[in-house]
């Protein structure tokens, strides 16, 4: 089967589209990790349609939908020139967001998806990329230390009032 993968830019007109996804692939890859009651939380007050338009109206932030035979497969969110704390260095990129859905992790569209953003960070002038990742997500963790990153520090990430994950902050210099 030929599989044509399509990486493109979001606009604001993509918003609900956005949306859909980020409330998806969150469920698809946190939904486990708390109850269904906290998930819920977590994506009514984040993934609003008003939250992602105002995410999408910020030129700091850069989102990007990828495409499998026309079909959306997921999105990344980065955003330049953001250090963490005194960890990393100011022209350091954050990945706020790379996800895909669960039926497309056979094809690979996750590092075509990373690279695309290792590649535009450095057209960027940027120095290194930084992450959070939830540590019990061993198949993102893992996808990660592949490409080099290295734990910098760790924290909590909060899913609702009463419940929070363990999460790594990752980073790789190019």
């Amino acid at each position: 089967m030929n599989t044509n993968v399509s990486i493109i830019k979001t606009r604001k007109k993509d918003a609900e589209i956005l949306r859909e996804m980020a409330i998806t692939t969150f469920r698809e890859s946190h939904g486990h990790s708390a109850s269904t009651e906290d998930i819920g939380e977590y994506i009514n007050a984040k993934f609003t349609l008003e939250n992602i338009e105002g995410e999408l109206s910020d030129d700091s932030n850069v989102f990007h939908l990828v495409y499998v035979n026309e079909e959306l497969a997921g999105y990344s969110k980065i955003i330049y020139n953001t250090a963490y704390e005194n960890l990393t260095k100011d022209n350091s990129t954050k990945l706020e967001r790379l996800y895909v859905l669960e039926k497309f992790h056979d094809l690979k569209i996750g590092k075509q998806l990373m690279d695309f953003n290792l590649n535009i960070a450095k057209q960027n002038a940027q120095s290194e990329i930084w992450l959070y990742v939830w540590t019990e997500n061993y198949r993102a963790v893992s996808f990660y230390q592949k490409y080099g990153f290295r734990q910098i520090a760790e924290t909590n990430f909060q899913i609702s009032v009463q419940h929070s994950n363990p999460n790594w902050i990752l980073s790789m210099e190019f």
